[in-house]
Order: structure tokens, then C-alpha cells, then sequence
């Protein structure tokens, strides 16, 4: 089995997620990335939204939402992607880097058009009542 290890910060707001949209790419994700060899959580979350974001994450405010796993958009069958999700609060301004074309606030009802994980944790938050 393939997996992709990925960590995601989840930012609500007005009962809405912040997702993000690469260049090149066709469908928005929330923001987060791919872990470092030898790099925690922590460490890889608060790197990746720095360099997606240009904000700070305060981690000393960081709560662990959940892990999902679902299968990897646009890639082969059976490779899965696995997310490991938390929360906190930032500092600074939020605005796209070099690597982001477009930052957009969904709603629950906009779900259908985001990939399969991030469908799962949009299911999650509303389970939990962040999302109406």
C-alpha cells in the first residue's frame, strides 16, 4: 500500500474552512503539506503554513483535530493519503505564497467539490457542530 503522510491545519471561521488552491492544480485542499524526514507534527504543520500562508501558527495552541484516510486525488488507485489534522490559532495576515494561486472560505455545502479527505473532515467538523 502507498501512503502519502500529510498534515493539515484546519482554520474555521463564520462556519466556514480555510482551503487553498495550488498553481497548476484543479481542485482546492486545506492548507498543510508533506512532513520532513525527521520533522514532528508540529514541526511540519507550522513550517507548511508558514511557506503556504505567510502566517504563524502559536504552538503552544495547537489541538489535535483527527486523522483521516482516503484515497489520493489524482493519483493511481490504492494510494491512499492519510491526514493528520489540527487546530490553532495564528498570527498575521492570511495571503497566498509562491506556491498558492487562490484562498477560498467553504461552507459545508460546498463540500462536493473538494477531494475525498477533505470531504471526511468536512463530514467530521460538522459531526462535531463546527459546521452548520
Amino acid at each position: 500500500m502507498n501512503l502519502i503522510d500529510k498534515l493539515a491545519w484546519i482554520e474555521i471561521q463564520d462556519n466556514q474552512v480555510l482551503l487553498t488552491k495550488n498553481y497548476g492544480k484543479d481542485k482546492y485542499y486545506i492548507p498543510g503539506g508533506k512532513r520532513e524526514p525527521g520533522e514532528s507534527d508540529e514541526q511540519a504543520l507550522l513550517r507548511e503554513i508558514e511557506e503556504e500562508l505567510t502566517v504563524l501558527v502559536d504552538k503552544s495552541t495547537l489541538q489535535f483535530v483527527g486523522i483521516f484516510e482516503a484515497q489520493a486525488h489524482g493519483q493511481p488507485a490504492g494510494v491512499l493519503v492519510r491526514m493528520t489534522c489540527y487546530a490553532g490559532e495564528y498570527k498575521g495576515a492570511i495571503q497566498a505564497s509562491a506556491e498558492i494561486e487562490k484562498i477560498k472560505w467553504f461552507c459545508y455545502a460546498e463540500k462536493d467539490q473538494l477531494v475525498g479527505v477533505d470531504k471526511l473532515i468536512f463530514d467530521y467538523l460538522k459531526e462535531q457542530g463546527l459546521l452548520t
